[in-house]
C-alpha cells in the first residue's frame, strides 16, 4: 500500500506559512527520500490577505500537486479554519490557533488547539516564530518526517543567523504536541 500525507498550513499573509512548508517538504525529499511537493496560494494584498501552503509528502509519485483530502490542516485564523476544514479527512487532524481560532467545526476527527501565536511572543520573543512552532505541532502530532530531517531542512532554509530561535520556536511546539490530541 502506498503512502500518501497532505498537509495545508492556513492563515494570512506575513505569518511565515509558506516557509514552514518548504522547510517540511524539504525534510521529506532531501532528508527522508521520500516524494513531496509544495505549493502556496496568496492573496494580492499578501501581508494579511489569506495565505496557505500545501505540502504532499509520498513513497511513490505524486501525480496530482494540490492538496484535496487532508490529513492536517493548520489554521492560524478562524477564517481559515472555515474555509479549508472541508477538506479534512474524516480522520484528519485539525491544529489551530486557539487564540484565533474561536469556533471548531463540527464533525471534525481530532483537534490539537493551542495558542501559537501567544507562545511565540511570550515564550520565545518573536511573533514571526510562530510558523516554526506550528511546524512542531506538526511534526509532533504526525511524525510524517523526522524531527531530525525537520530541523535539519529548518536549519539549512530559515535566514541565516535565525536558526536557534527557529529551532527553540520549533521544539517548543513539538513539545507541546505530545499528549495533546483529542
Amino acid at each position: 500500500m502506498s503512502f500518501r500525507f497532505e498537509v495545508r498550513l492556513s492563515g494570512s499573509g506575513g505569518q511565515g506559512l509558506i516557509l514552514a512548508g518548504k522547510v517540511l517538504a524539504e525534510a521529506a525529499a532531501i532528508y527522508e527520500n521520500l516524494n513531496a511537493t509544495q505549493s502556496q496560494s496568496y492573496g494580492p494584498e499578501a501581508r494579511g490577505g489569506a495565505s496557505r501552503s500545501e505540502v504532499i509528502i509520498a513513497d511513490g509519485e505524486i501525480d496530482f500537486p494540490k492538496a484535496t483530502r487532508l490529513d492536517v490542516l493548520l489554521s492560524l485564523t478562524q477564517e481559515a479554519c472555515d474555509k479549508y476544514f472541508k477538506d479534512l479527512k474524516g480522520e484528519g487532524l485539525l491544529i489551530s490557533d486557539s487564540k484565533a481560532v474561536k469556533v471548531l467545526p463540527q464533525g471534525v476527527g481530532r483537534t490539537l488547539a493551542a495558542p501559537i501565536t501567544e507562545m511565540a511572543e511570550k515564550d520565545i520573543g518573536k511573533a514571526q516564530t510562530a510558523n516554526m512552532i506550528a511546524l512542531g505541532l506538526i511534526v509532533g502530532a504526525t511524525r510524517v518526517v523526522s524531527v531530525a530531517s525537520a530541523e535539519m531542512a529548518l536549519s539549512a532554509r530559515v535566514p541565516r543567523g535565525s536558526e536557534d530561535i527557529n529551532l527553540k520556536a520549533f521544539r517548543l511546539g513539538l513539545a507541546h504536541a505530545e499528549g495533546k490530541i483529542s
